[in-house]
């Protein structure tokens, strides 16, 4: 598989590949993570300020790739701080995205083992995954897109039919007083909603396939934004559904949502196994574009042409990785280290590279 963008992606896959890779796992735990750091029903404001954040931030990294059009991150943080740094960078990037491949497909077994396929050993799950993202990702970053193409818009209706079908159990009154407490615990969940769109980074990584690149900005528009509604919808029917406190007896708050409710009538009157089946989908989405960018990476920081040797080398690290945590709170614990870590990587390193970069320019300017 090539690494020099040979391929290349349409604004409309461009924008699939971002929101894919920001909905994942994360979803399923966000209205519990985001109300356990807020302690009001306010975690909706908090996502509309991260969102809003987010959406500035990616505006300065598209500014970055605009500088190196052809250069993925790997290639040119090289060139803005030299080769020996850029390399130590472009590896610790590297391992970042190892351990979020490791992390996705841990989170689709802990998800299948709990809801679909009780008492089936984790490794008879693990496995098929790592296989099939193989299989996928050997096709490069056009045969990611065409599959996103399908899996998007099925995500996408049927997550919000659910959510909507659940409307009659919403009761205003759990969302009141809006900023009782003012905004201070709003600000104190930003933090935990701003790690909820880790994934944003991906146009670092995607912007040299894009075709037109004049027209990035509605990759970044809708990117970040339909992630932005589903964060925000799904957080307000949850706590609306549950109250404070009963969203913080839940692990997976969005599942039980979905079956508190019954629709009489219908073919389906239990949707949390539909739904299962497709968010695993969704979260295998969020794997492959993972382990597409550490293989892409190692070619990149090791300058060979194939991504092949690097894909086959790294599946037994994620499958060892994967298997890590002792059970699904130590892999919710994986999750928090992860945003973490994406905070420093790509909300503050880039932005650094930026400056540097920009002053760099201007010198050579004037020189």
């Amino acid at each position: 598989m090539n690494t020099k963008p040979t391929d290349q992606v349409s604004i409309a896959q461009s924008v699939m590949l971002m929101v894919n890779f920001i909905l994942g796992a994360g979803i399923l735990i966000l209205p519990r993570t985001i109300t356990d750091k807020v302690k009001t029903p306010d975690g909706w404001i908090s996502v509309i300020i991260s969102g809003l954040i987010i959406m500035l931030l990616v505006f300065f990294l598209v500014k970055l790739c605009k500088q190196y059009p052809n250069e993925t991150y790997f290639q040119f943080m090289q060139k803005i701080i030299g080769k020996w740094l850029g390399v130590g960078l472009g590896l610790i990037v590297i391992l970042y995205y190892v351990v979020l491949s490791a992390f996705e497909v841990r989170a689709m077994t802990e998800t299948t083992r709990l809801f679909l396929l009780q008492g089936t050993p984790p490794w008879a799950i693990l496995i098929p995954f790592l296989w099939i993202g193989l299989y996928l990702v050997l096709g490069g970053i056009n045969s990611i897109a065409r599959m996103l193409e399908i899996i998007f818009p099925v995500t996408v209706l049927f997550f919000l039919l659910v959510i909507f079908l659940g409307i009659g159990i919403i009761d205003i009154d759990n969302l009141r007083p809006v900023l009782g407490n003012g905004i201070k615990p709003v600000l104190n969940g930003l933090k935990t909603t701003s790690l909820s769109f880790s994934g944003f980074e991906s146009i670092l990584f995607i912007f040299m396939f894009i075709k037109e690149k004049n027209k990035v900005s509605k990759t970044i528009i809708f990117g970040i934004g339909i992630p932005f509604v589903f964060y925000t919808i799904t957080v307000i029917a949850v706590v609306g559904a549950f109250s404070v406190d009963g969203v913080l007896l839940q692990t997976w708050p969005v599942l039980t949502y979905i079956r508190s409710y019954d629709i009489q009538g219908l073919i389906v009157e239990r949707f949390d196994s539909l739904l299962l089946v497709i968010w695993i989908m969704q979260i295998f989405a969020t794997f492959i574009i993972a382990l597409y960018v550490c293989s892409l990476g190692m070619a990149q920081v090791f300058k060979t042409k194939s991504m092949n040797p690097f894909l086959f080398g790294t599946l037994p690290f994620i499958y060892i990785i994967a298997c890590i945590p002792k059970d699904i709170n130590q892999t919710l614990l994986m999750a928090d280290t992860i945003g973490s870590a994406a905070f420093y990587l790509f909300g503050i390193v880039p932005l650094v590279l930026l400056v540097i970069s920009t002053v760099r320019k201007k010198l050579n300017e004037k020189m």
